[in-house]
């Protein structure tokens, strides 16, 4: 009896994650196709990032000339961030019914006894810094507020 609870109990989560993978698959698509446009400076700077918030295109209004070269390049950091930040937050809508069946299905620990719960044992990577003197805070030793440090990829001399 006991292993027929289990052996339905594993059909369910079987099914649940052939249904998450094929969702999974449409959503990628979807979002692969994600592009977000904003404007600033009062329009004078208008880019577009695809669905990784990187910049694809970039328009100058035809009185860029009226900006400083600072002023263009803080409204250039303004204008990418405020785009990556729209594409990231209608990536996250499209994940919402995936995520809302995922919190459905039964977890490892109620079908197995004892058993962990993965998703809580999962770490959460904190957000990374969208200020480079966050990088580049002498005062704190290159430590950011939480203690963590800035530290490169490429070299322990960089």
């Amino acid at each position: 009896m006991v292993n027929e609870r289990l052996k339905a109990d594993m059909a369910t989560v079987l099914e649940g994650l052939d249904e998450q993978m094929r969702g999974l698959a449409k959503i990628q698509l979807e979002r692969s196709r994600l592009t977000a446009t904003a404007s600033v400076c009062e329009q004078r700077i208008t880019v577009t990032v695809n669905a990784d918030g990187l910049l694809i295109d970039t328009d100058f209004a035809d009185d860029i000339a009226e900006l400083t070269y600072d002023e263009i390049a803080a409204g250039m950091t303004e204008a990418v961030q405020k785009a990556s930040a729209e594409v990231l937050r209608r990536g996250l809508e499209l994940m919402e019914p995936l995520r809302e069946r995922k919190a459905q299905l039964p977890k490892l620990s109620e079908i197995i006894e004892g058993a962990p719960d993965l998703g809580e044992m999962m770490p959460t990577a904190p957000p990374p810094p969208v200020r480079l003197q966050d990088y580049q805070d002498d005062a704190s030793g290159g430590r950011f507020e939480d203690g963590s440090v800035a530290r490169s990829m490429i070299s322990d001399e960089d």
